[in-house]
């Protein structure tokens, strides 16, 4: 029988859990305030850990914290305890790289599972056959494997293990992650969690013997691939990641806002239970999840290496190279007085029309009536981010939908 998949969905904050879990994500992923690879991210503290890991269980959300960084010496002691903290809290798994903090893992918190980051290169079944002797329920696959290899390595590993891989968000130019850039040009070690995402600068080459000439490094129909990444994006092949028997279908972006969190967690949601219901269904709303992640990017998307190895004749999907911007305005919280609260996020003012995203896929458009702050106080437009707000909408909205405006191209 066929496994159907979790759909695994990065959260940078506590907000963003929130988001994640409302609009159709079964498991999340975050970083704690140490030894995960997102230190830039916002991460979460020990309290914001225990209130997000609640909030997802009392929705039936797994909760996996990332405690992937290679560690150095003078590392082991923290994560000793931090380790011990988290045995407290109670996640349901700990995504993990480095063996010597498996290995303290196991021994702190034998009862919370343990899953291997793609930091560990995990390119063959016979490496997941070690980490299932070592006591890994999961491992997550190599961005570098095709879904040939991956319904091989199924073949060959217990069927309770598991298997994750990610379909969609930034694909690292580096092998598996451990990229060696961000170090050398900023001091800040990718595989210490401070990654600055030098394979997202401009960059040209210059030969020896000719100093001054910068020939450029861009990408057209013909390569390159090194120096500029495309976004991964499967949304179209669904049942050939079903095929293949991966269990978890992982977003990237620990990095993102609640609005791209709650766009691509609703758009792959949608698709998975089309595809469950009816794979008929899945193709004719194919469209839909084509035109809602297009909403999210400003980059080309690729299938990576599932379909082989990235060529020249990489496919592109031209539907998302233009660009239509949506602007984050908020999150409803409660309601006062007929009006909805919101903290702002990006400036509107009041007459305009916004939308309404809701977590079953609806988009509604609404004009905004009336702003008030919290003292009541009538305000025009909405300049300041982070202000509470009460904002009259010409619609109904629930607790946890988001708000956003299109931004005329």
């Amino acid at each position: 029988m066929a496994r159907h998949p979790e759909l695994l969905i990065p959260a940078s904050s506590l907000e963003v859990l929130k988001t994640a879990v409302i609009f159709g994500a079964d498991a999340v992923y975050i970083g704690g305030e140490a030894f995960g690879l997102r230190a830039k991210a916002k991460n979460f503290s020990m309290e914001e850990m225990r209130e997000g890991i609640h909030f997802a269980h009392e929705h039936d959300v797994k909760v996996y914290v990332t405690v992937n960084i290679l560690a150095h010496n003078d590392d082991l002691p923290g994560v000793r305890e931090y380790l011990e903290e988290l045995k407290h809290i109670g996640p349901d798994a700990f995504i993990i790289a480095d063996p010597a903090i498996f290995e303290l893992a196991k021994e702190i918190c034998p009862e919370i599972e343990r899953h291997i980051s793609t930091q560990a290169n995990n390119t063959n079944y016979g490496t997941y056959q070690f980490w299932w002797k070592q006591g890994a329920k999961r491992v997550v696959s190599a961005r570098e494997l095709s879904l040939k290899e991956i319904k091989e390595i199924r073949q060959n590993i217990p069927d309770e293990m598991e298997i994750e891989s990610f379909i969609h968000g930034a694909m690292c130019i580096s092998y598996s992650g451990r990229c060696l850039l961000s170090n050398y040009f900023t001091g800040r070690d990718a595989n210490q969690g401070a990654c600055t995402h030098p394979c997202r600068w401009k960059y040209a080459v210059v030969e020896e013997t000719r100093p001054g000439e910068y020939m450029p490094v861009y990408e057209n129909e013909r390569g390159t691939y090194i120096f500029n990444s495309k976004d991964l994006c499967m949304i179209e092949h669904i049942p050939e990641l079903i095929d293949a028997g991966i269990d978890s279908l992982k977003i990237e972006g620990r990095m993102k806002t609640a609005l791209y969190v709650a766009t691509v967690a609703r758009t792959y949601r949608k698709a998975l239970d089309d595809y469950k219901k009816d794979p008929e269904l899945y193709l004719k709303n194919m469209p839909w999840y084509l035109d809602q992640i297009s909403n999210c990017t400003y980059r080309q998307f690729t299938t990576g290496f599932y379909f082989g190895k990235p060529d020249e004749n990489t496919q592109i999907y031209d539907s998302n190279t233009y660009v239509r911007e949506y602007t984050y305005l908020g999150i409803i919280g409660g309601e006062r007085d007929g009006m909805y609260r919101i903290e702002q996020r990006n400036k509107f003012s009041a007459g305009e029309t916004i939308e309404i995203m809701k977590p079953n896929g609806d988009n509604i458009e609404v004009v905004v009536k009336r702003i008030v702050d919290e003292d009541g106080n009538e305000q025009e437009s909405a300049p300041h981010p982070k202000q509470v707000l009460y904002v009259d909408l010409d619609g109904k909205a629930d607790e946890y939908d988001i708000l956003r405006k299109k931004e005329e191209s």
